[in-house]
């Protein structure tokens, strides 16, 4: 499978949403990512549902939405309802991590789980067979624009061959410092999904810019 690439929105110029997202619909991106940020498990505060189904009714591609939220099974439904195709929670913010990811797959979601960069891979080895997708945060959560963790990689790597030896049908996402750089090596060493804001949504044109991240071999 080609790697996908995922927008973030919380990148975008929000005076000019509907643009921003037409330009998604527009370009080669595959999924448009979205981040809910509660100012508890994160030090930030995004956008909620009123957002996320304004964003639904305009946005042509699947939209990836990521629950950087305490207690995020309280809200499974309504992302389901709001458009969200893809859900993910994180691993430190779930305490029934199995019921969460079961619940959210039972409403007809795809079931995502992120990991904290100081959180070890191998605490998912349980969790791998009930999930879609892994999400590696190469970032500290909370903030667009940070520099990528490049210990992120071994991390990228490890995920990688606990999927690849069990034959898990789990993509791996990463999201935080993602540029036309650090891409190419990203997706050698095993990632099937980029998230990226700043890089498109802060360039002169965001349109060549997805091109270029998708095309790279």
């Amino acid at each position: 499978m080609s790697h996908l690439i995922a927008p973030s929105l919380l990148a975008a110029d929000f005076t000019n949403l509907g643009s921003e997202v037409e330009m998604i619909n527009e370009s080669l991106a595959d999924w448009l990512h979205l981040d809910i940020m509660d100012g508890m498990f994160v030090p930030n505060i995004s956008f909620g549902f009123p957002v996320v189904e304004a964003v639904r009714d305009i946005c042509s591609k699947p939209l990836d939405v990521h629950l950087m939220i305490e207690k995020p099974e309280r809200y499974l439904k309504r992302f389901r309802d709001a458009g969200a195709s893809y859900l993910t929670v994180h691993y430190e913010a779930c305490t029934h991590l199995h019921r969460t990811v079961s619940e959210i797959r039972s409403l007809g979601m795809k079931a995502g789980v992120s990991l904290n960069p100081h959180t070890p891979v191998m605490l998912l080895k349980d969790i791998l067979p009930y999930v879609d997708m892994i999400l590696i945060m190469t970032v500290n959560p909370g903030y667009g624009g940070q520099t990528f963790i490049s210990g992120s990689l071994n991390k990228v790597g490890e995920l990688r061959s606990m999927i690849d030896e069990e034959g898990y049908d789990v993509l791996i996402e990463v999201d935080g410092g993602v540029d036309t750089q650090n891409a190419p090596i990203l997706v050698h060493t095993g990632v099937d999904v980029l998230v990226a804001g700043n890089t498109v949504f802060g360039a002169e044109d965001p349109v060549d810019t997805i091109r270029r991240l998708k095309a790279l071999i």
